[in-house]
């Protein structure tokens, strides 16, 4: 299946091993990292087609490739980006990773939606959060793990509350 834009790229399968990853590129990919989006494609499918110029040389898209070999596929979606020169597909293979990195979050929205998917038992793991990134990033500040030390002496006057709402003072 084929597919063309505006521009002449195509949106083709093509076989995995076919695909000529790029001898420079200059971003790394853990195990762990190659795990984590092996694990969204199996999830959400293949989302995201790799970028190959005329050749099938990848152009961005080398994370996913080695995703694809951890699964087993065989064929993946790819985009021919035919209208690229050699400086655009070398500074395109940079821009691609380095201008996602410049994006931030609005922490109360990505908190919502994380609160909402975790209320529907949803594995927030494949959201591409660690652990403890997931706990900051829903409660707030990282919890600190504080030594029986830091805890001062509680006192009687420590122990007296006020309701927020009418002002009552209680002690527990």
């Amino acid at each position: 299946m084929t597919t063309m834009d505006k521009v002449g790229n195509n949106l083709e399968y093509i076989a995995l091993e076919t695909l000529i990853p790029y001898a420079r590129n200059s971003r790394t990919h853990s195990d762990a990292q190659v795990a984590q989006i092996a694990a969204s494609i199996r999830e959400f499918g293949f989302t995201n087609p790799i970028l190959i110029d005329a050749e099938g040389g990848i152009i961005a898209g080398h994370g996913r490739t080695m995703a694809a070999r951890k699964l087993g596929l065989d064929e993946v979606p790819c985009i021919r980006l035919r209208n690229l020169t050699d400086a655009q597909k070398k500074a395109y293979i940079i821009a691609d990773n380095k201008l996602a990195l410049n994006a931030g979050w609005d922490k109360d929205l990505l908190r919502l939606e994380l609160v909402d998917l975790q209320e529907l038992d949803f594995d927030l793991e494949l959201t591409g959060f660690l652990t403890g990134e997931l706990t900051d990033a829903m409660f707030g500040e990282e919890l600190s793990q504080d030594s029986p030390d830091d805890f001062k002496e509680v006192g009687e006057s420590d122990m007296k509350h006020t309701c927020p709402r009418c002002s009552f003072e209680f002690d527990d």
